[in-house]
């Protein structure tokens, strides 16, 4: 209260001296402002800087493989048809005696009937000879067997936990201790404040 009230006097000073300045007259009172600045402190907490929980790690699981050889397909028996084995051999036959014999004949342009000897004849004939006749043929074919890769599981899925703490630190903070304020003292200057 008492301050509020020098402030208010200080003003209503400062008011009438720069009013009677200004008007040529003479500063009976004269004040100055004092500030003072706020004060300020560190204050230092613990907070928890993190809730902690739970990590949840996979490992992938991890296969091999190994060979073995597999039977892909059976023994079987079948039948094969082997064809006849044939030659052709080549002879000469008699296919005309010869002899006489009646033709017609067209003789200075008249068409006579002539009595003529024709010799025998003989032609190259091909003959195809059986060499070997057809047969039935049985054929084992062996089993087959190819090389397999498998795969196998090593080791399975794993999943591990791990727990981690809440963890806690300590945060500085600025506090204000004292606030800031001005007040007003009153000042003597020669020749302009006298009293």
């Amino acid at each position: 209260m008492i301050r509020k009230h020098s402030a208010s006097l200080a003003a209503v000073a400062m008011l009438a001296s720069v009013s009677g300045t200004a008007a040529g007259g003479r500063a009976l009172e004269c004040y100055e402002p004092i500030h003072r600045p706020a004060l300020y402190d560190t204050v230092y907490e613990d907070v928890m800087l993190s809730p902690g929980g739970q990590v949840v790690d996979y490992d992938a699981p991890i296969f091999g493989t190994y060979q073995s050889v597999d039977q892909i397909g059976p023994a079987r028996v079948t039948y094969e048809t082997a064809p006849a084995v044939t030659r052709t051999l080549y002879h000469t036959v008699k296919v005309d005696n010869g002899g006489y014999a009646w033709e017609w004949r067209v003789i200075h342009g008249r068409k006579v009937l002539c009595k003529v000897w024709r010799k025998a004849r003989y032609a190259r004939v091909a003959e195809t000879v059986l060499v070997q006749p057809e047969r039935v043929r049985r054929v084992v074919q062996p089993a087959e067997y190819e090389a397999v890769a498998h795969e196998v599981l090593v080791r399975p899925q794993q999943v591990r936990i791990r727990e981690i703490p809440p963890s806690y630190g300590t945060v500085a903070r600025r506090v204000v201790v004292r606030d800031g304020s001005t007040s007003w003292r009153r000042v003597h200057i020669p020749r302009h404040c006298q009293n």
